[in-house]
């Protein structure tokens, strides 16, 4: 979707930024894994396929996905942003005769970022930007049966099992957005801040800038 070309969600682990060609490469070494390709049901693409499904990602009016950073790290104006990549979270609209209903994906890419609480925070953060942006009514996640973790992620954030296909071995979950459940986001992260992307990237490289005109004097 073009409409989160230049949005970044800030929350208090992670933030969320537009999925740019520059993230490609770094996403495509991910996606080599065994590990992942089970996890998110994906078969290895080329990276000239990475490039193409990123441009999918961006343009596509069904599709909205976000890169994932990690805050205190993008906070440190040495750091390439590819370097603070950790995963992804995507919104995909699935039924063309009602844009308010949508599945919902996360992958955490980065084992060493696992079970701190991230993967909790960025879903909700997910969710709250797709009620409030996008106008979602009904969220649905499609997730492996040996996936034990996101399964309980997601039943935590009041979603409920409706179907099991053995076939594909994956489970099936649903939450409608009532009223309960936005009482759950507002204060799960009312906290979360949308920025400029643009303007958040000039400002994050400010402090260096300065000191290296402060030295030319």
């Amino acid at each position: 979707m073009k409409i989160n070309a230049n949005t970044l969600l800030e929350g208090h682990k992670v933030m969320l930024v537009p999925y740019n060609a520059e993230h490609v490469p770094r996403y495509h070494e991910w996606m080599k894994s065994e590990e992942l390709q089970q996890l998110t049901a994906s078969e290895p693409l080329t990276l000239e396929q990475e490039y193409d499904m990123q441009r999918s990602w961006r343009e596509d009016a069904d599709k909205c996905t976000f890169i994932i950073l990690d805050k205190r790290r993008w906070a440190d104006s040495g750091a390439e942003e590819v370097q603070c990549m950790i995963g992804d979270v995507n919104i995909f609209l699935t039924d063309p005769t009602d844009p308010s209903q949508a599945e919902l994906e996360i992958m955490i890419a980065e084992p060493s970022y696992r079970g701190k609480g991230i993967g909790k925070e960025v879903t909700q953060m997910m969710m709250n930007y797709g009620v409030t942006k996008l106008g979602i009514s009904k969220f649905q996640a499609k997730i492996g049966l040996d996936n034990e973790v996101s399964i309980a992620l997601f039943k935590k954030l009041q979603f409920q099992q409706v179907s099991v296909c053995q076939v594909f071995k994956e489970v099936t979950l649903e939450t409608a957005v009532d009223e309960s459940l936005r009482r759950m986001l507002l204060q799960q992260v009312g906290h979360m801040t949308e920025r400029d992307y643009l303007a958040a990237c000039g400002r994050r490289l400010e402090p260096k800038s300065q000191t290296a005109t402060d030295i030319s004097k």
